[in-house]
């Protein structure tokens, strides 16, 4: 069994990988990395200002490296690896407008126990195209995505991506969408509709997930760290092993500019 030090130090490094298979830019800065994918600029997890350490900068500062960092995109992100470096400046950053989430990375160590006999069936990633919608609109009401879907859909491709999905009445309500890199893959996505929740589709989703990932030496799942599904996917068998802080500054709304 892996230490919880030897746990985070692996999910640190799936994420940099990650990171590192999209993005053609990568810079250092003092305090971390500027990760820029140029192909993908709607795409906020690949346009990001990381920061490694304790930078003892304000909000302010920050949100000035990050407008020089991400200067020519609508967004402005900035990742803590630690939460806990994160949560003094929370207020802050929220109070500008920007918007929090405490991520808790997850590994896969212990075989789920059995579940409910919802059957589960791989698809083309395309057939879950209205619920990635439905689910972007659940995330960011009213904001247009401006493209985002396209760019997600290439780079899942580039990933290896295996989607599978639960239906009802010839319709998919919910997917799991899963990305491989090497020896090691990560279940990206789990999105039931919310006319379909709290009936076990989440549960027979990511069950179906973990097995379709097969026999990898790492699996990884992120959830927010103070929502529901965590719950769920602790009881599928995953572990907790880092926890970082995403500021998400979303481009303005049409009428907004």
């Amino acid at each position: 069994m892996l230490s919880e030090k030897a746990v985070a130090e692996r999910a640190l490094g799936w994420q940099r990988a990650t990171h590192a298979s999209v993005c053609d830019v990568l810079e250092p800065w003092e305090h971390g990395t500027v990760a820029r994918a140029t192909r993908y600029p709607s795409y906020y997890d690949f346009n990001v200002v990381r920061v490694e350490d304790e930078p003892a900068m304000s909000v302010d500062e920050l949100a000035a490296f990050a407008d020089e960092a991400l200067a020519g995109l609508a967004h402005r992100r900035v990742d803590f690896d630690d939460a806990a470096a994160a949560e003094p400046l929370r207020a802050g950053f929220e109070a500008r407008g920007w918007l929090p989430s405490r991520l808790l990375m997850m590994r896969h160590e212990v075989a789920p126990p059995s579940g409910p006999d919802v059957p589960v069936e791989d698809v083309p990633y395309d057939t879950v195209h209205d619920l990635r919608v439905a689910w972007h609109e659940e995330d960011f009401p009213g904001r247009d995505p401006a493209g985002y879907h396209a760019q997600a859909r290439e780079v899942a491709l580039r990933r290896q991506v295996q989607v599978l999905a639960v239906y009802e009445d010839s319709m998919p309500i919910g997917f799991a969408q899963v990305e491989r890199d090497g020896n090691a893959a990560e279940i990206t996505q789990v999105f039931v509709h919310p006319e379909h929740r709290g009936r076990g589709c989440g549960t027979a989703i990511t069950r179906a997930a973990i097995a379709a990932a097969g026999d990898v030496s790492d699996l990884w799942i992120g959830a927010d760290d103070e929502d529901r599904p965590k719950a769920l996917y602790e009881r599928l068998g995953f572990r907790p092993a880092s926890r970082s802080m995403q500021f998400l500054r979303l481009p303005r709304r049409s009428q907004e500019s």
